[in-house]
């Protein structure tokens, strides 16, 4: 059974930063894409990152370009979300999540796995 666990969530001053990480089991991570896609209260789900199986092309979100770092290590299973220069608007649960499919990764409904979410509060 694919198991996808979240941690390193919590709360930070707002131009701070954050690191998220992905433990990943039951699955071979060489076959998925991943990404982490945020929700905020009162708000859809949303892509924030994506990473492509190599872990050589990456793919952000409009609102976290330039502040935020996907990356994966695929002979630990991990993937990590850096996030620097944090806004009040950056405050939702993050959720890592994994494809096995060809569509486009910023797309929810492509996703098999999901993780049970962490939380980021970013304080004003």
């Amino acid at each position: 059974q694919a198991q996808l666990v979240e941690s390193g969530g919590g709360l930070v001053q707002a131009g701070g930063s954050l690191r998220l990480s992905c433990a990943v089991s039951g699955l071979t991570m060489n076959n998925y894409r991943m990404a982490w896609f945020r929700q905020a209260p009162g708000k859809e789900r949303a892509f924030v990152a994506g990473v492509e199986w190599s872990g050589r092309y990456t793919y952000y979100g409009d609102s976290v370009k330039g502040r935020f770092t996907i990356s994966r290590d695929n002979a630990k299973n991990l993937v990590a979300l850096q996030m620097n220069s944090l806004k009040p608007e950056d405050t939702a649960v993050y959720y890592c999540a994994a494809t096995s499919g060809y569509g486009h990764i910023m797309t929810m409904s492509g996703y098999n796995y999901w993780g049970q979410g962490t939380q980021v509060t970013v304080s004003s």
